[in-house]
C-alpha cells in the first residue's frame, strides 16, 4: 500500500441530521409533543388544552416542522367537522429512540 491509500480524510457529521435535531431539540414544544402523543392525546385541540402554555400558533408551527421532517403524519378524516389527527411515522419511532437515548446520557453527565 502506498501512503495515499493509508490517509483518511476528514469525517463531518450529517448536515441534515445535525439540522433537524438543532431544530427539534431547539423547539420547546417538539418534545412535549411526543408526550402527548405517547399518551395518546394526537387531536391539536386536545393538545393545546393539555398543555398550559401552548398556543394553537406555535403548536401548528411545531407539527408543521416535525412533519417536514418526517417524524410526524397528518391524517384527515373526511367528516364534519373535520378531524384531524397526528401520528408518529417509523422514522419518527427510531429518532425518538435517539432522543431518549440522548435524555438518558444528559441523566449520566448529571449525576
Amino acid at each position: 500500500m502506498n501512503l495515499k491509500e493509508k490517509l483518511i480524510t476528514r469525517k463531518s457529521g450529517p448536515a441534515k441530521t445535525a439540522r433537524m435535531v438543532e431544530t427539534i431539540v431547539g423547539c420547546k414544544w417538539s418534545l412535549t409533543v411526543y408526550q402527548l402523543l405517547e399518551d395518546e392525546i394526537n387531536r391539536p385541540g386536545e393538545m393545546v388544552k393539555s398543555v398550559e402554555g401552548l398556543t394553537t400558533k406555535v403548536l401548528n408551527q411545531c407539527l408543521k416542522r416535525n412533519i417536514e421532517f418526517g417524524i410526524l403524519e397528518k391524517i384527515s378524516y373526511p367528516e364534519i367537522p373535520p378531524r384531524v389527527e397526528y401520528k408518529v411515522t417509523n422514522f419518527g419511532q427510531k429518532f425518538m429512540r435517539i432522543l431518549r437515548d440522548l435524555e438518558s446520557l444528559q441523566l449520566e453527565i448529571d449525576n
